[in-house]
Order: C-alpha cells, then structure tokens, then sequence
C-alpha cells in the first residue's frame, strides 16, 4: 500500500498543513461549497459567491473606480517622496517648491507625477460617479455605497483644494483667501469654520500649517476608510448594478 505524498516529507506536511488552514475546503463544486469557502477565507468573503457577467466587464465599468484608487495609490507614494523636502513654514515653502523643480534629483518628475495624478483622480472619480448615475448603479439596495462615493467625492475636493495652497505663492494665498471667504457665509457656522480653517483671522503660518496636516493626515486617512467600505460594498453587492 502506497503512502500518501505528505508522508515521510515534513516540509510538504507542513505547507499542507498551512494551505489546509487557510483554505478549508475544496474546488466549489457545488453552490453550498462555493458559499462556505467563500464565508470561511478570509481573502474571499468580501467578494459575493456569483456575479453576473456583463458586471464585470471593463466595458461596463471602463474600469473608472479602480483608475481612482491607483491614482490615490500613486498619490500617496509620491506625496511622501515629497514630504522629505517640502517644509510647512511661509518662509521656506516657495522656495522649497523650487528647490524640488530645479535642484533635488528627479524632484520635477515627482512633483509633476503628484500634480496631474491629483488632476486624473478628479478627473476619473467625476467619470466613475456619472457612470454610475446614468446606468443605474445607485439605486436599491446600493443607495448606503452611493452615499459613500458622495463623501469619496467631497474628499477628492478636498484634497486638491488643500494641496493647492502648498507652494505658498499668489496663486495659493489668493485661492484661499476666495475659498475661505465663501465658507465664512454658510449659515450660522460659517465665521467660525473660516477662524477654524485658517487658525486666526488672515491667511498665514496657521492657514499653511492646518491646511498642510489636512492635506496629508486627515483627508487621505478618512479617504482611506471610506475607500475600504466603499470596495467592501461593492463586493458585496455583487459589483455594480444596472438599469
């Protein structure tokens, strides 16, 4: 009688072992199989047992949401290449934006990869919600995910506006003060967001600084989140909808 192939081999005992315990089942030969694996792994049960198709199908999505979170992706890791140079003071952000164009190595192409990353996730984010809105998806039951690319809509805003006041030049302080100004006439809370957003009564080293940690903790860590529940959802929901 033949011995089994784990036997007399500890390491392939071992990485069976491993593969079992991650794997608890078989090939889903069934739709109760397919179901369990898929509750019982980790690395599946946030996608739905069976999706349709035509769902999947890049000519369907045109791919516009997984675009947005490459360019986030993209966006992170080159903010952070950024961060080594960049310096939040008024003082010394101009000519840091300057020293990262014509002194730091490859500081151009990194600056530039961040600019217009910033500008295709607008881009793609408004194309992925149009997409979404004129063939249906938002409806029920995926209202609670349509809610959420709202938000995920705001914090792209948010994040290209609070980038924008970085290179601390003309451009930059007039934007802000024009941005500023316009939240100060919300209702009721409106002077006070404006103190809140510019740490005093004029756009200086207040304004920079908490626009700054927006711009590179806050927004993209609540981005982050909202992008984890959003593709959770998705799944879920068995990927997107239609009319």
């Amino acid at each position: 009688m033949s011995a089994r192939p784990t036997e007399g081999n500890p390491l392939r005992a071992f990485a069976a072992q491993i593969w079992g315990s991650i794997f608890r089942h078989g090939l889903p030969t069934t739709d109760k199989v397919a179901a369990r694996t898929a509750l019982t792994n980790f690395f599946l049960h946030i996608h739905p047992v069976r999706v349709k198709t035509s769902a999947i199908r890049v000519s369907y999505t045109l791919c516009l949401g997984g675009l947005s979170f490459f360019l986030f992706i993209l966006l992170t890791i080159s903010g952070l290449f950024l961060m080594f140079y960049y310096i939040p003071s008024v003082d010394q952000a101009y000519q840091n934006i300057k020293d990262l164009q014509f002194v730091a190595t490859f500081g151009l192409v990194i600056r530039n990869l961040h600019r217009w990353a910033a500008h295709g996730m607008v881009i793609t984010v408004w194309l992925h919600m149009a997409r979404v809105f004129y063939q249906g998806s938002y409806k029920p039951p995926r209202e609670f995910n349509w809610a959420i690319g709202t938000f995920l809509l705001l914090i792209t805003l948010l994040l290209s506006f609070s980038g924008y006041l970085l290179p601390w030049d003309q451009l930059a302080v007039w934007a802000i003060t024009v941005g500023t100004n316009m939240a100060k006439y919300a209702p009721i809370a409106g002077p006070y967001t404006r103190y809140l957003l510019l740490g005093g009564r004029n756009v200086g080293q207040g304004a920079l600084i908490r626009f700054y940690v927006l711009h590179v903790v806050a927004l993209p860590l609540i981005g982050f989140i909202l992008m984890v529940i959003h593709f959770w959802r998705v799944r879920k929901d068995g990927f997107t909808g239609g009319l």
